[in-house]
C-alpha cells in the first residue's frame, strides 16, 4: 500500500518486453510523430505566409494544427524515450505537468472545433453576414476564448486530480498519464469527486457536440439547396474534413472517458488511447488538406519554394 507522498514516479504501460518490439515501437511512433511535425508544420507555414489563406477559417485551421502539434508532443516522445531506454519511469511531477498539458490541448482543440462548426455555419447559411460575425476581432476573441477555456478546464482536473492520495500502487495501465488510469490508483472512494467533475465537464463536451450537430444539419440542408454542382462540392470540401475530425475526436475521448468497467480492458485502453491522442494530430493535415484546392495548392508552392532555394 503507497499514498501519493511515499513515491516520486509512476510506472507507465510498457509496449512489449522484448527489445525487439521495443524498438518496433519506438520505430512506429516515430513514423507518425515525425508524420504530425511535417503535415501540422506544413499547414502552419502555408497560413501564415500565403496572403490567400488570411481568412477566418484557415486562421482558425492554423490554432488547430498548433494545438495538434503540442497535444502529441506531450504524449509520444516520452513514450518513444522510454522504449529505447527500456524504461517505463516518469517523475511524479512530470505525470502531473503531462495530464496538466495535454488536457489544456486537447481541450481548446475541442472548443476550437465548435467555433470552427459556427464558422461553417455562418459561411454557408448567414453568407451575407459573414463579414460582420466573423471580423479579424471576433475570430481572435473566439480562439483566445477556446485556449483560455482549455487552460481552466486543465488546471481545475489536474489540480483537483493529484489532490487525491493514492493508495493502490504507482502503475499506469496507460503509455501516457491518463487521468482514468490514475484515478484506479486512488484511495476508495476518494476519486468521487473528481468522477463527478469529469461527468460535468463531459455533458459540456455533450453540449457541444449538440451544437455542432444543429449546426450541421443546417449546413447540409443549405448545401443541398445549392443549383450548381461545383457550388455544392465547394460546400462539402469545406464541411466534410472538420466532421470526420469531430468524430473521431469525440468518440474515441467519449469512450476513453466514460466507458464502463465491464468493456476495460488493457488493449482496448491503449487502442482507444491512441486513436484520440495520437491519430487525429497525424491525420488532420490530411484530412484538411485532401479536399481543399486552395490550401493543397498552397503547401506545394511552399514545398516548391523551399526545394528551390535548396539547389
Amino acid at each position: 500500500m503507497l499514498n501519493s507522498s511515499s513515491f516520486s514516479e509512476f510506472l507507465l504501460l510498457g509496449f512489449a518486453d522484448t527489445r525487439e518490439l521495443q524498438l518496433l515501437h519506438f520505430s512506429l511512433f516515430l513514423g507518425i510523430y515525425l508524420a504530425a511535425l511535417l503535415g501540422n508544420g506544413l499547414i502552419i507555414t502555408a497560413v501564415a505566409f500565403s496572403h490567400r489563406l488570411h481568412t477566418p477559417m484557415y486562421f482558425f485551421l492554423l490554432n488547430l494544427s498548433i494545438l495538434d502539434l503540442g497535444s502529441i508532443s506531450v504524449t509520444v516522445p516520452k513514450s518513444m524515450a522510454n522504449s529505447l531506454w527500456d524504461t517505463r519511469a516518469i517523475s511524479y511531477s512530470g505525470c502531473a505537468a503531462q495530464v496538466f498539458w495535454f488536457l489544456f490541448l486537447i481541450a481548446a482543440e475541442f472548443y476550437l472545433l465548435t467555433v470552427m462548426a459556427y464558422d461553417r455555419f455562418i459561411a454557408i447559411c448567414r453568407p451575407l453576414h459573414y463579414g460582420t460575425l466573423m471580423s479579424s476581432r471576433a475570430c481572435v476573441k473566439m480562439a483566445a476564448a477556446a485556449w483560455a477555456s482549455g487552460f481552466l478546464h486543465a488546471l481545475l482536473h489536474t489540480g483537483n486530480t493529484f489532490s487525491i492520495p493514492f493508495c493502490q500502487g504507482n502503475t499506469v495501465d496507460q503509455f501516457f498519464c491518463e487521468i482514468p488510469q490514475i484515478l484506479k490508483l486512488c484511495c476508495a472512494d476518494s476519486y468521487l469527486r473528481e468522477l463527478g467533475l469529469l461527468v460535468f465537464s463531459v455533458f459540456l463536451v455533450f453540449g457541444c457536440f449538440i451544437f455542432i450537430v444543429v449546426s450541421y444539419v443546417q449546413i447540409f440542408t443549405a448545401v443541398l439547396r445549392i443549383p450548381s454542382e461545383q457550388g455544392r462540392h465547394k460546400a462539402f470540401s469545406m464541411c466534410l474534413p472538420h466532421l470526420a475530425v469531430v468524430s473521431l475526436f469525440i468518440s474515441a475521448g467519449t469512450f476513453a472517458y466514460l466507458k464502463p468497467p465491464s468493456l476495460s480492458s488493457p488493449a482496448v485502453d491503449l487502442v482507444v488511447a491512441v486513436l484520440y491522442s495520437v491519430v487525429p494530430p497525424a491525420v488532420n493535415p490530411l484530412l484538411y488538406s485532401m479536399r481543399n484546392k486552395v490550401l493543397k495548392d498552397a503547401v506545394n508552392k511552399l514545398i516548391q519554394l523551399v526545394l528551390f532555394q535548396q539547389q
